[in-house]
């Protein structure tokens, strides 16, 4: 991954894939722990006695946590680095991974998944930070594209490997399994990892305690870019993010009719197309930056189309040809989702990146939290008419593209003045 650079900018090579490769393997587990709930809803209702409320809770509050970590992690990750925040999450989802094996109550169950949420808020900003450490800066929206993909990897375990193991060797063999891989990637980052390239270490900072942050937060919130890219992400991300959390599999088996092998298959689809689309999206923004807000757009449009289809299908199924082209246009919002940083990144300096990424990365897990809620009160209120349960979607869409269409000039201006600017200094040699 070389390419040709500006001074100033970290190198790239085989050291840094190495390096980045390690934080990459450590979002890929997170995202495993994460999704494993994904394919495990039918079992844990079982398990704990609970209704589709209860259970929609589980995710909710691990979402929670997630969102409401985002900003203390961003100013973490700038100001401790990034290998120490990712050792701590790492310790933190191995934990509730380890707890939600064991648990036997709801309560405890739930204390299991808002610690990996803790853990898991952890990973990814520091996964952009690193890859920002050391590639070079045009290599930006690629980088955060393949991290991505290799994460939705991990959901691509859980699918495969972490459903199939529920039914053969049951629930606590399986989540404490799995578990062991957060040991694993533990030590290598404990003794591999670094920060930064040797001699592209960031300048020190001053940080004066609740100043330092105050000012942190307000100067990323106060860059349009900042904002533009949140609501990018909150409209985009969420749709996907429910089916595959939470609600995928019982819409797919209690509402469509489909075998618990199907449903899974459908699962892994989503999978699939979100790592051949991260790849397309990821170079054509590389290339054309113009095409951030077009392609964002384009992913809600045709997501609420197939959404609506499925939803008001005539009869009591939906063909399954439509929903393999649900699934599809699904696995295209998590692509979508990560323009939201390519907004946030040429916005702020790289000592406020961190900020900015948790600013952003708070866009989708609020609206997931939101939709997860919502879908599980409007399922027990109505029956469990998915078909309404469902509709919720579209509401937090339309707010979401209102907010894209008011801050996206103000956003592209202040992007181009910062451009100028940028040439201007780079040119400019004191007498």
């Amino acid at each position: 991954m070389t390419s040709a650079q500006l001074p100033g900018d970290p190198p790239g090579g085989r050291r840094a894939v190495a390096v980045w490769g390690l934080g990459v393997a450590v979002y890929f587990v997170a995202i495993t722990y994460r999704t494993s709930l994904g394919v495990a809803g039918i079992d844990a209702a079982e398990r704990f006695h609970i209704n589709a409320s209860a259970l929609s809770t589980f995710s909710i509050l691990q979402v929670l946590v997630y969102a409401g970590m985002q900003i203390p992690v961003g100013l973490m990750v700038d100001r401790l680095g990034t290998r120490k925040v990712l050792m701590l999450g790492v310790v933190l989802f191995t934990l509730g991974q380890f707890g939600f094996a064991f648990s036997h109550s709801y309560a405890m169950a739930l204390g299991s998944r808002a610690l990996l949420g803790c853990g898991d808020a952890m990973t990814f900003i520091s996964v952009l930070r690193l890859g920002s450490r050391w590639f070079p800066a045009r290599r930006g929206p690629l980088i955060a594209q393949i991290a991505a993909l290799f994460g939705m990897a991990g959901n691509l375990v859980s699918t495969l490997v972490i459903a199939r193991s529920l039914h053969g060797v049951g629930w606590t063999t399986t989540f404490a399994g799995s578990a062991l891989g957060g040991l694993a990637v533990f030590v290598l980052v404990l003794f591999f990892l670094k920060d930064h390239p040797k001699g592209f270490e960031p300048a020190p900072a001053t940080h004066l305690g609740a100043d330092y942050v105050r000012r942190q937060i307000a100067d990323a919130w106060r860059e349009p870019g900042t904002r533009l890219g949140m609501w990018v992400h909150f409209t985009t991300q969420f749709p996907a993010m429910v089916f595959l959390l939470l609600w995928g599999m019982p819409f797919l088996v209690e509402a469509e009719g489909l075998s618990r092998a199907t449903a899974g298959q459908l699962l892994t689809l989503v999978v699939l197309s979100n790592m051949a689309v991260g790849l397309v999206y990821g170079q054509v923004i590389a290339r054309h930056h113009a095409a951030r807000a077009p392609l964002a757009l384009g992913t809600v449009g045709a997501t609420a189309l197939l959404w609506g289809t499925v939803l008001v299908w005539p009869s009591a199924h939906a063909p399954m040809w439509l929903l393999v082209v649900l699934c599809v246009v699904l696995g295209a919002c998590g692509p979508a989702s990560m323009i939201g940083f390519d907004f946030a990144r040429p916005a702020n300096p790289p000592e406020r990146i961190g900020t900015a990424s948790g600013i952003v990365n708070m866009g989708g897990f609020t609206a997931s939290m939101t939709t997860l809620l919502a879908v599980g009160v409007l399922l027990d209120l109505t029956g469990q008419n998915f078909r309404i349960a469902f509709a919720s979607v579209f509401v937090l869409q339309a707010l979401g593209i209102s907010q894209i269409l008011r801050l996206r000039g103000r956003a592209h201006r202040r992007e181009r003045e910062r451009v100028v600017a940028s040439r201007v200094e780079a040119v400019h040699v004191p007498a």
